[in-house]
């Protein structure tokens, strides 16, 4: 896809979503995926059901709090959003995600700056790329400096958001990614584990958890 198509089907939703894309941008370092977190790892969290009053308005403020309160915008409210190699919308990777990662590129950090004017659970989740629709958000947030983790994600009942404090050291996040970078699955995206085991060779020390799937999924509300 090139550098056009890009901006027309992706950068151009999100930035009326108030989320302007900064391309080729992304600190060095910055853990690549985050699909397990501990209890302990837990900063902050937030959910509401479908039928809650105003819900979009709701969630972005209750979002735009968490994201203050746990440090994920920089001073120029800057921060990275995980976005597909592609075109892939949310939804699609929703019901491909029982199929292995093999089936689409894995999604890569892309680096945004919040707007004056800004609509995430509303426009944002429209967009395609943060959710399926306004009021049913489904994204991943990283800190530029990678000391906090934000997941939304939409369940059967609610939406439910979690801050993960310094996923990058969190035992239960790096067993996770260790999982990952040495499974032996014909299905498994060799990309996606390569990058993992790249990240995981070039951190200063290894992970202090025994390497095991998911210890918590998000989004079962």
């Amino acid at each position: 896809m090139g550098a056009e198509e890009r901006e027309r089907k992706v950068y151009r939703p999100l930035r009326r979503a108030g989320l302007e894309v900064i391309p080729d941008a992304v600190p060095d370092g910055v853990v690549p995926f985050v699909g397990s977190y501990g209890a302990e790892d837990v900063a902050g969290y937030f959910s509401h059901p479908y039928d809650t009053p105003r819900l979009v308005e709701r969630l972005n403020e209750d979002w735009y709090g968490l994201a203050v309160s746990t440090g994920l915008f920089d001073h120029r409210r800057e921060f990275l959003v995980m976005l597909p190699q592609g075109t892939r919308t949310h939804a699609a990777a929703l019901r491909n995600m029982h199929e292995g990662p093999r089936v689409m590129p894995p999604a890569l950090w892309t680096r945004v700056r919040l707007l004056e004017r800004w609509d995430v659970m509303g426009r944002g989740a429209g967009s395609a790329f943060l959710g399926v629709r306004a009021g049913h958000p489904g994204f991943g947030m990283m800190a530029l400096d990678g000391s906090v983790y934000v997941i939304c994600s939409t369940g059967e009942r609610g939406v439910d958001v979690v801050a993960v404090a310094h996923p990058h050291r969190s035992a239960e996040v790096l067993g996770h990614l260790e999982w990952i970078a040495g499974w032996d699955n014909p299905y498994g995206n060799p990309e996606f584990r390569r990058r993992i085991a790249a990240w995981l060779a070039g951190r200063p020390y290894p992970a202090t958890a025994e390497a095991r799937p998911p210890a918590v999924t998000p989004g079962a509300s």
